[in-house]
């Protein structure tokens, strides 16, 4: 039959699977994406972290060590650092003191009373130990400036012009007028070629020890007054000639911390204002260590 239609025939295409890779590479991958998110975060930070905030950090989870970095005072990354090199061994033998003996009070909230006393009685000894450190360079300092003095071909006959003393602020060392020889030229700030090089070796014996420095100018009684310059101005310009001296001389200038003039105010004969002897420098090497208490002592 030609008008029969043929059957439609409609096949069915089955396409072939490849089975199931599973998802276990990814997990592989997620990690290392973050583990380098990890790595990149770091090396951020340490780029954009100041060096005291590294030594506070670092400090913040070693409190116990012996520096001198006075870290966590405001926050783990916000301490300041009275050293930033920590504990220094100079190279007359002696270490640094240390300002810092413990964290901030993290942790001391739920502190029973008998470990508060043996915390401060630990810290007491310590700083016990650290004045006694501190002691023994000033020591050595002020032995060596006087062997200097007693050697010295160039320095002969200067003894009388320097007295060397403790304080309760450090080693003092004075330099001090004669009668017969003055420290600076009359009424002006230029100091004698002898007296600098007392200065000179005073600089070299102190030098090598951490120990920041206050240089004060002292002046006699007698009036100096010339067109508004008096003994003040006199004084502050003597203290500060010293202090170029003591640079020149190879001390660091970041050492120190202050200069001064005092005038007639502080006399070193207090029965006799007018004595060429009050006329003088006062070089003081600070303390570092605190003074202690006196129920901890």
């Amino acid at each position: 039959m030609a008008d029969e239609i043929a059957p439609i025939i409609v096949k069915k295409v089955k396409k072939g699977g490849h089975g199931h890779h599973g998802g276990a590479w990814k997990v592989a991958y997620a990690d290392f994406v973050t583990a380098m998110m990890a790595f990149f975060l770091l090396l951020w930070l340490l780029n954009v972290t100041t060096t005291e905030q590294k030594e506070g950090l670092a400090d913040y989870f070693a409190p116990t060590t012996a520096s001198l970095n006075q870290s966590g005072a405001d926050g783990m990354l916000g301490g300041r650092s009275l050293q930033t090199d920590g504990a220094q061994i100079s190279n007359l033998g002696v270490p640094s003191a240390v300002s810092s003996i413990a964290p901030p009070d993290s942790g001391r909230k739920n502190e029973s009373a008998d470990a508060r006393k043996t915390r401060e009685m630990e810290e007491a000894e310590l700083l016990e130990r650290l004045r006694q450190i501190e002691e023994a360079s000033f020591e050595q300092a002020r032995e060596q400036i006087r062997q200097a003095i007693n050697t010295d071909p160039n320095l002969s006959g200067l003894k009388d012009h320097i007295i060397i003393d403790m304080t309760p602020d450090g080693l003092r060392i004075q330099i001090v007028d004669q009668f017969n020889e003055s420290m600076f030229e009359s009424g002006s700030a230029n100091i004698t070629a002898r007296i600098r090089s007392l200065i000179e070796m005073i600089a070299k014996s102190i030098k090598e020890l951490p120990n920041g420095l206050s240089i004060s100018g002292h002046t006699d009684s007698d009036n100096f007054s010339t067109a508004g310059y008096s003994n003040w101005e006199l004084s502050s310009d003597r203290a500060n000639a010293s202090r170029r001296a003591l640079i020149e001389a190879g001390l660091d200038a970041e050492r120190i911390e202050r200069g001064t003039g005092l005038a007639d105010t502080d006399p070193l004969i207090t029965d006799d204002p007018s004595n060429p002897g009050n006329r003088r420098i006062s070089i003081i090497l600070l303390r570092e260590t605190p003074v202690l208490p006196p129920n901890l002592k």
